[in-house]
């Protein structure tokens, strides 16, 4: 098979293997005796309700879920509203608001359903008292452009939220709680998954507070206070308004690689599953996957050609340049810069949910005349990765990946393949 589409088919059985409709039906609890109240949030939380609607055979006494424009899908017996990601806006607070409010006033006997996915954080911005929305939105603003890591900004997200670091399971007591997640974070942390809003934080206010003062994102006083106040302090491990939540994890990246590495194996090629947390500067990365990959196809050590590299997790982007940023053609963009045209390496790298960074392109391909023809267009690489521009280098060449919304998300994906 000609080695761009086999990349392409790799990402493709990836995302399929987290799509809901797939993972979410043998998850489903029992039926309670009371009512049930289904609630969530990200990316995917439309997908996972209309899934969770088709697979479930009793009623559904209420439901809200809440996603990114665009990820609508429509469902009978649930509402679906719908928020901006990654800035968060007006219409995440109040589906926060509103989902607060339907799990207020539960009974032991009652079960509330969440459904939660990568991109809950931005959807459910729910501030503290004292804190404003527009305060939060330049805060995300500065995190998502600082280099922080998800765990990073997750963890300041927590302690300024009225919604999260546990503080929705605390609102659903005395009710059960079980909640459905599709794994968008290195190590699948429930703390990090949209700032796990159903589960205990042993993280704190100072924790926080140290992560904006070590990236030196400056704080207005009324932030500054509830964090040193200790207003902003999450819901911990061993609340007893959690004794009655339980949490599983329907879909991971670990399972996508597997899947993708399956799609390989049937076209005769070995996969080498190498990481599904990957972290640190997405060009970093790259370099080191790139002398990896050299090492292959040159000497091949580690691993015998024909193969393949799969990881996942998500790198970062410090933008200082111009350009619009995107981890996962940052990545490649650097990877193709290291590789120098190796004629037997080729790459595709993105984002599960079709969005890298903030632009509604998922990532893209490298091939091994891709700086050849960046030339003859008279495009310089290195100055294009100087200024963050991987987004427009990558569409000006005519290798981007672009899948629209695919109402799921278990973080970035690359491939690194070696022909023989």
């Amino acid at each position: 098979m000609e080695p761009r589409k086999l990349l392409q088919q790799m990402f493709e059985a990836a995302v399929l293997s987290a799509r809901p409709e797939y993972c979410l039906a043998r998850h489903l609890p029992s039926r309670p005796q009371g009512r049930v109240v289904v609630i969530g949030a990200g990316k995917a939380a439309a997908a996972m309700a209309r899934a969770f609607e088709e697979a479930w055979d009793g009623e559904i006494a209420a439901g809200l879920v809440v996603t990114r424009y665009g990820y609508e899908v429509p469902c009978r017996r649930i509402e679906v509203v719908s928020a901006s990601h990654p800035v968060p806006d007006q219409a995440g607070c109040a589906a926060a608001t509103r989902m607060l409010e339907l799990v207020a006033a539960l009974t032991p006997d009652d079960l509330v359903v969440c459904l939660i996915s990568g991109g809950g954080s931005a959807l459910l911005p729910l501030p503290l008292a004292g804190v404003t929305l527009a305060q939060k939105q330049e805060l995300s603003r500065e995190l998502l452009k600082c280099g922080a890591g998800i765990t990073e900004i997750n963890c300041v997200r927590r302690h300024l939220s009225a919604i999260k670091g546990g503080r929705l399971a605390a609102a659903c007591h005395p009710a059960r709680v079980l909640t459905l997640a599709i794994s968008d974070v290195p190590g699948d942390s429930p703390t990090d998954i949209a700032s796990g809003p159903t589960v205990g934080d042993a993280t704190t206010c100072a924790d926080a507070l140290a992560i904006l003062d070590r990236y030196r994102i400056p704080l207005p006083e009324s932030l500054r206070e509830c964090l040193t106040s200790g207003r902003g302090e999450s819901v911990k491990p061993d609340d007893p308004r959690l004794k009655n939540a339980q949490f599983r994890l329907v879909a991971t990246p670990q399972a996508a690689l597997e899947a993708a590495a399956q799609v390989a194996s049937r076209n005769g090629i070995a996969a080498h599953i190498l990481s599904d947390r990957v972290e640190g500067e997405s060009r970093e990365v790259a370099r080191v996957l790139a002398a990896l990959a050299l090492q292959v196809a040159r000497r091949r050590q580690p691993f015998d050609t024909p193969c393949v590299l799969l990881s996942g997790g998500e790198t970062t982007v410090t933008v200082r340049g111009s350009g619009r940023g995107g981890p996962n053609v940052e990545f490649l963009l650097a990877l193709a810069l290291a590789l120098q045209g190796e004629r037997r390496i080729y790459a595709v790298a993105g984002d599960t949910d079709g969005v890298d960074g903030q632009e509604e392109t998922a990532g893209g391909f490298v091939t091994p005349d891709l700086l050849r023809r960046a030339w003859q267009l008279g495009i310089n690489p290195k100055r294009s990765l100087d200024d963050n521009d991987g987004h427009g280098f990558f569409e000006a060449v005519g290798e981007t990946l672009v899948t629209g919304p695919t109402f799921t998300n278990v973080n970035d994906f690359r491939a690194i393949l070696i022909t023989g």
